[in-house]
């Protein structure tokens, strides 16, 4: 039987072992590392040691029976908490990162409570899930119970059926209240597999944000202590292996954390020993899931803005700028004159039903040459059959079919979309002198695609080189436009410092270039040997230029 207390002298000689472990490794690494890590590292094995003393705190005993008793949610606050042995790592190097914000700052901190009042009444000694310990050939099984029993508990106890009941369970176990002793996936199955609670010490709602050095001390743990209920999994091994190349520099400092933590573990009693291990293995699955599972610690972007009193777009992502808007705590008054304002601006339209369709149905009638529906394509969908005669025909340049080219008058978009409408554009601009137009447009679409490291190397480059006194290939762009894009490159060099320069050459291309061109001498030209090729290939297929009699015939 498991017992989820320890004794105080346990807790001393265990403190004491890891202190001696902790001078062992520092004075070992004085001659390997520099002072730092060797003072960080007995800190660190002072911390595993500690969780004999946690242990023995947020554990409850069980009684003769098998049963565990109730687990009461905590109340203590975040800050107070001790470390487990995976996290002394940060919390030692990093002290502010582990100062976990109080629970009620979480968006999830209304469904965090749901949750934690129904574990509360599942983990009650009379009228909860019996929890027992399974005995099996050569071994024990501590605390568990099945999927059957707990999927019992909720119909009886809720008022819902066996499918609500698995949501909901499922739900519980995503977010690590519970989780399958032998398995990575987080799910919750009406069967006889086991299952565990998890300790309050890892409830989501105490927002742990471990890093990826407490993760690599945790996997090293485990290879280290070869045994087959801990070895790592594929994805596991594979992370693993990232860690290591990750963190090669201090990489030793792992190994000696690991190793400290491992000591400590085999102190314990080998039933306890096993609970542990099943409830760190659940809390890495929630914060680092396996691959097709769900990330629960993700916080939506909505709910964040809203639990920081922030408003948020239409798109919702949250706006800073300009005064922040109260969205609580207004008053009748001012809600009765906002309702009276919305009613206003339904009844008045911005624009004429009549325009909206008669815009629809020129539109519709503008590329129903275009429509599969309609009109029957000259090569076959390759989504649906087997030909790529369509993927092939947009490689070859030379072969473009008439309605292509037709369809590069309909919109300076639509021109610029077709790489080869495209490439014969920048050519005529490149005759007016004024390619360099589409190039600083094309600069700025492509510098909000770039990863974020060189973003200010681009923004740099495309100053010098079009935006500068002494640029090669200078933009027409205003003074207004000018002035204000100089202030963005100086003030927050970004993806987007050049938007609005970006907007005034397109507008200049779109009412002038564009306009321009389809008038141009070239693109006629493009347009009507595009119509010579299509007669001539509607001669081939009725008249044979083989010159060849068909034997049949005579």
């Amino acid at each position: 039987m498991v017992t989820a207390t320890m004794s105080a002298d346990k807790s001393t000689s265990s403190t004491s072992q890891a202190v001696a472990i902790a001078t062992t490794s520092s004075s070992s690494s004085t001659t390997a590392n520099s002072q730092d890590e060797s003072k960080t590292t007995a800190v660190a094995a002072a911390a595993t040691a500690g969780l004999d003393r946690t242990a023995s705190q947020q554990q409850q005993k069980t009684n003769n029976s098998g049963a565990v008793s109730k687990q009461q949610p905590r109340t203590q606050s975040a800050a107070n908490l001790l470390v487990p042995p995976t996290l002394a790592f940060t919390a030692q190097a990093h002290p502010a990162v582990l100062t976990a914000p109080a629970p009620q700052d979480s968006p999830n901190y209304l469904t965090y409570k749901k949750m934690e009042a129904l574990i509360g009444r599942m983990q009650n000694e009379e009228n909860g899930v019996p929890v027992r310990t399974v005995k099996t050939f050569m071994t024990k099984i501590p605390s568990i119970f099945t999927g059957t029993d707990l999927i019992t508990w909720m119909m009886k106890n809720m008022d819902v059926d066996d499918q609500e009941a698995l949501h909901v369970a499922h739900l519980m176990a995503a977010y690590g209240y519970l989780f399958p002793i032998d398995d990575h996936c987080l799910s919750v199955k009406n069967d006889n597999t086991f299952y565990r609670f998890q300790t309050p010490y890892f409830w989501p709602s105490n927002c742990w944000e471990p890093e990826n050095t407490d993760y690599a001390v945790y996997l090293w743990k485990r290879t280290m202590q070869h045994k087959a209920r801990l070895e790592l999994a594929d994805y596991e091994a594979e992370y693993l292996a990232r860690l290591q190349k990750l963190f090669s520099r201090k990489w030793e400092f792992i190994d000696m954390q690991a190793d400290a933590q491992n000591k400590a573990d085999k102190k314990r009693d080998k039933l306890e020993r096993k609970v542990l291990d099943s409830q760190e293995r659940a809390f890495w699955d929630v914060h680092r899931p396996m691959p097709g599972c769900v990330n629960t610690t993700e916080l939506d972007i909505k709910k964040v803005c809203r639990s920081q009193g922030r408003p948020t777009s239409s798109s919702g992502a949250c706006q800073h700028s300009g005064p922040l808007r109260k969205l609580v705590n207004r008053s009748v008054d001012e809600l009765r004159h906002e309702i009276e304002l919305l009613k206003l601006r339904l009844d008045r339209r911005i624009i004429k039903i009549s325009k909206v369709a008669e815009a629809l149905i020129n539109y519709s009638l503008q590329y129903a040459e275009y429509d599969p529906f309609f009109t029957v394509p000259e090569a076959t969908n390759p989504w649906i059959t087997d030909s790529l005669d369509f993927w092939e025909q947009e490689k070859a340049p030379k072969d473009v079919p008439l309605r292509r080219v037709k369809r590069w008058a309909f919109s300076l978009q639509e021109l610029l979309q077709d790489p080869v409408g495209r490439e014969q554009f920048i050519k005529f601009l490149d005759k007016e002198f004024s390619g360099e137009n589409l190039r600083f447009w094309e600069a700025v679409r492509d510098l909000k695609t770039l990863p974020r490291r060189q973003v200010e190397q681009q923004v740099k480059f495309i100053w010098d080189e079009y935006m500068a006194d002494e640029a090669p290939c200078p933009v027409n762009v205003d003074s207004k436009s000018l002035e204000i894009t100089k202030k963005n490159f100086k003030e927050r060099p970004d993806q987007w410092c050049y938007d609005v320069a970006a907007a005034h050459v397109y507008h200049l291309m779109k009412t002038d270039s564009y306009s321009r061109y389809l008038r141009s001498d070239m693109y006629k030209d493009f347009l009507n040997n595009s119509k010579k090729k299509a007669s001539v290939k509607g001669i081939r297929s009725i008249v044979s230029f083989t010159g060849r009699k068909d034997p049949q015939a005579v």
